[in-house]
């Protein structure tokens, strides 16, 4: 445990001075900032009495997750690539350190940054809660974060697995955005054209699984199973893939 801490803390000060970190968070904050200023103006100004809505986060949520799917890639393309392109892996690899340690230490490096980014946002409801009445609905806030830090898990659990095998940071950065992309958007396709194996399709969909139970507030115990799998996943293609380096 302690050898994780201390991989997941090198790599959480990296981002700090990462550029491509900086402009990312940038860019999430801006974004769900926006998105936050016309919440406010449309809950303050009363519209959602009239339509009978409570208030929530569920569109900032939505958007940071829609974000990651393209920001995660960027994130992650340096966590394992780059030690094999600088040769610092094969240092890594002769140091008294297991494999899921240093796969497992990068995947929570990332995720602390991102959960960093989490917190901050965790602003948003609380100044709404304090500027409209009956307040928001903080239950479904909270399942809605919860969802947020689940397709976080899950993307970087793969996002690590992939860049353990690749030492070029494009071509790692390629094949997550790939993945992503189809675990997002195009595997829900053929539940939509075929009968035949829809409900499998329908499954994979990541999409679903985030915006129409978490990001309503409804937990179902299938939808964490299905990303805490895709984390497991990740994380277990990246540790076979730095088994096997160390074998050659």
């Amino acid at each position: 445990m302690r050898n994780i801490w201390i991989i997941a803390k090198k790599e959480y000060d990296h981002y700090f001075a990462s550029l491509i970190a900086y402009a990312v968070a940038f860019t999430i904050l801006l974004v769900l900032g926006i998105i936050f200023g016309v919440n406010l103006w449309y809950y303050t100004n009363n519209a959602f009495q009239s339509s009978g809505t409570i208030p929530d986060s569920s569109s900032v949520t939505g958007a940071f997750v829609f974000l990651l799917v393209f920001f995660v890639p960027a994130l992650t393309m340096h966590l394992v690539s780059d030690e094999n392109r600088l040769g610092t892996l094969e240092l890594l690899l002769t140091a008294p350190l297991r494999d899921h340690e240093l796969i497992v230490g990068k995947w929570l490096g990332g995720f602390l940054f991102i959960f960093t980014l989490v917190v901050i946002t965790l602003v948003y409801p609380v100044v709404i809660d304090n500027f409209v009445q009956p307040g928001i609905d903080w239950s479904m806030v909270l399942t809605s974060y919860l969802g947020v830090l689940l397709v976080t898990s899950a993307f970087l659990g793969l996002g690590v697995g992939i860049s353990a095998m690749f030492s070029n940071q494009i071509a790692t950065m390629f094949v997550t955005f790939t993945l992503f992309v189809f675990l997002w958007w195009l595997v829900g396709f053929p539940a939509n054209l075929a009968p035949v194996g829809a409900d499998v399709f329908r499954y994979l969909d990541m999409s679903t699984h985030f915006y129409d139970t978490l990001n309503q507030g409804v937990i179902q115990l299938g939808d964490l199973v299905y990303f805490l799998s895709l984390t497991a996943l990740g994380l277990f293609i990246g540790t076979t893939a730095i088994e096997i380096r160390r074998w050659r």
